[in-house]
């Protein structure tokens, strides 16, 4: 989850991002607070739900059927547009491990 504060959550896009060890970073989707709109990147369409609670300032991304492929650091961000590069305030990150 993201929780959102010191702006008005429902007027910026809250994206979602993924980076394994030792690569870049890896778009998953976005959410628009203020309507619930996303867009997903193809490969994740089966795997990320986003979601958000605006009574609560906080975004949720839900992953389904973990593997080791899924193992990351996986962070949100704010911005303007749903174009996650131009993005400037971020998460601190979550580090997900799925062992065999």
């Amino acid at each position: 989850s993201c929780k959102a504060s010191g702006y008005t959550f429902t007027s910026y896009w809250i994206t979602w991002v993924k980076q394994r060890p030792g690569q870049g970073l890896e778009w998953i989707g976005d959410i628009y607070p203020g309507s619930g709109s996303t867009n997903y990147n193809e490969k994740f369409k089966s795997k990320a739900t986003l979601t958000v609670d605006t009574s609560s300032s906080t975004a949720y991304m839900q992953l389904s059927s973990l593997t080791s492929e899924d193992s990351a650091v996986y962070y949100c961000a704010m911005g303007h547009y749903s174009n996650y590069v131009d993005f400037d305030v971020w998460g601190t990150g979550t580090t997900v491990t799925v062992s065999s």
